[in-house]
């Protein structure tokens, strides 16, 4: 048989929906549908023919514009440079910019003064790099550094500028000072939809205070944070370019490629199994490659804390082998044509679009409560996290109990919205509890270890390592520990079964001041148990911080 002869016949997608219906065995086809947090509905399976169902020629029309205004394939490798004084400073500078780093990034303020030396040296390295300059505002000290430039050489200078409002610049025509920041709206909780939409109003804010608006194009750029959701943000960025380009022409121009300049996110770092911070940030540093970013800043793992040497390299070096090795550079728009992400692109280019004309017929974000809609998704995210309907390895799922409390805080990051601030702030609580944990199980071990195992991962999140039973045998021997044992805190461990068979005994030889659990959920049950002594029930689904926090609470209460 020759295989160059054989064909495999393709399946439409009613096809595939059967089948699929067939092995849902009576469970409803909607079921494999999922909504995001921007309220849109991803679907099991993207085809071509439904993909040119839902966006006919709108299709090419999408492709060709993400590419016609994508400036190039590649990226610039953009390193943050910090430092703890102005030696430090100039030193990292240095090292970064012989180690693969094409763009001086700065973020200000500082931990030292601008000093008249100290302007004078880094305007000899923004006359011949190009850079990327952070500030709170138009009166930073950082920014007196382009006084101290040449005026023969200010024209050549390439940079951007990063500010609450437009920094006005004369003589530097290459430096884009009309920036659309998301940045702090994203590390408020912002969704993809809220970003887009936030970065369109702020371009509308920028552009009608200038006559030129060709002018204005070529000051302009958008800065994102790229966050863990690796699908949405390449669609994301995508979406910006086509949104970029009926914005422009709302105004009356054709658009040029637009400048997209990206960071990695920390809203999902947390500062406990740092290292998972690491593999976060290159999956974010990627998926803004493949979205096609200009500019990508990669953030060190240890970025909520305090930095190392090692930990800023490994952070270049993600940079550098996104754009050296993995050769997502060697094309243009690397995702262009996958069904599913320009079915998410042109849903984001929709939602985002009508989002923006309601805030511009509000009056604007202030008039049109932005910061109200984007702290409902906070909390959204926060409830996801809590209940384990949104994973955080390291943090809400397989934590390491053993980790140590960090005690450094980065200001940069302080004030981010973190999603795993609620678990750091348990761990601080239970810590501070000297709270004594056991589980109690029972029977056979290969029975009752999955419910020991996630007792003791839900103990984990916390930062405790629960002491465990071996399985009793008997129902006498279960009553002498916990009658003998000296424990705060006590979950019952077993099958089904054995559970319903033991509690009610145990409920009897239960003392006072021990908090006693059960794993598992037991609906028929608990009325007739927590009637008779039972604290409550750990189960899958359920709000962690919550229950532990109330743990917590109930101990102190019984033992007072």
């Amino acid at each position: 048989m020759n295989m160059k002869d054989i064909e495999f016949q393709s399946a439409s997608y009613n096809q595939w929906k059967e089948e699929a219906v067939k092995a849902l065995k009576g469970k409803p086809f909607e079921s494999l549908f999922t909504k995001t947090i921007e309220n849109i509905t991803l679907e099991p399976l993207y085809t071509q023919e439904t993909l040119l169902e839902k966006l006919g020629d709108q299709l090419e029309k999408q492709v060709s514009t993400i590419r016609s205004l994508t400036e190039s394939a590649s990226f610039t490798v953009a390193q943050q440079i910090n430092g703890a004084d102005a030696a430090s400073f100039f030193a990292n500078l240095e090292e970064s910019l012989l180690r693969g780093n094409e763009m001086i990034t700065i973020y200000s303020p500082v931990a030292f003064d601008w000093s008249e030396e100290n302007l004078s040296k880094l305007a000899t390295y923004f006359s011949e790099n190009s850079f990327k300059v952070t500030v709170k505002s138009s009166e930073d000290d950082v920014l007196r550094v382009f006084d101290y430039i040449d005026k023969s050489k200010r024209a050549a200078v390439k940079g951007f500028i990063v500010a609450p409002e437009a920094i006005l610049l004369a003589d530097y025509p290459n430096v884009r000072t009309y920036a659309a920041d998301t940045v702090p709206f994203h590390n408020d909780g912002a969704n993809a939809v809220q970003e887009l939409a936030i970065a369109l109003v702020q371009a509308a804010e920028l552009a009608k205070d200038t006559d030129d608006f060709k002018t204005f194009e070529n000051k302009f750029f958008v800065q994102f944070a790229v966050d863990t959701q690796f699908f949405a943000e390449v669609a994301k960025i995508r979406a910006f370019k086509v949104l970029w380009k009926a914005f422009t022409s709302a105004f009356g121009h054709e658009a040029s490629a637009v400048t997209v300049v990206a960071e990695t996110s920390v809203r999902s770092f947390s500062k406990y199994d740092v290292y998972v911070n690491l593999l976060r940030a290159g999956n974010e540093a990627f998926s803004a490659a493949i979205g096609g970013a200009d500019v990508i800043t990669v953030h060190p793992h240890d970025a909520l804390t305090a930095l190392t040497g090692q930990s800023v390299r490994i952070a270049r070096n993600v940079s550098l082998v996104t754009k050296e090795e993995s050769h997502v550079t060697n094309v243009i728009d690397p995702a262009g044509g996958s069904y599913f992400i320009e079915s998410l692109t042109a849903d984001y280019v929709k939602e985002a679009w009508a989002l923006f004309l309601e805030i511009e017929k509000a009056g604007g974000l202030h008039a049109y409560g932005i910061d109200a809609k984007i702290e409902e998704v906070y909390n959204t995210r926060i409830a996801q996290v809590e209940t384990r309907k949104h994973s955080l390895i390291g943090t809400n799922i397989y934590a390491n109990p053993v980790d140590e409390i960090p005690t450094a805080e980065n200001a940069q990051f302080a004030d981010v919205k973190r999603i795993a601030l609620p678990f750091e702030n348990l761990r601080a609580n239970f810590a501070q509890s000297g709270l004594k944990p056991a589980i109690l199980t029972f029977g056979e071990l290969k029975n009752y270890k999955p419910r020991a195992d996630f007792v003791q991962g839900f103990f984990a999140t916390a930062g405790i390592v629960a002491h465990q039973t071996a399985g009793f045998q008997t129902i006498e021997d279960a009553v002498q520990w916990l009658e003998s044992a000296e424990y705060d805190y006590v979950v019952v461990a077993a099958t089904d079964d054995d559970t319903k068979a033991i509690l009610p005994t145990l409920l009897q030889s239960k003392k006072a001041n021990v908090v006693l659990d059960v794993a598992g959920k037991f609906k028929d049950d608990e009325a007739a148990w927590t009637a008779n002594g039972l604290n409550g029930f750990i189960f899958a689904g359920q709000n962690i911080v919550q229950k532990l926090n109330d743990v917590v609470t109930r101990v102190k209460e019984v033992q007072q």
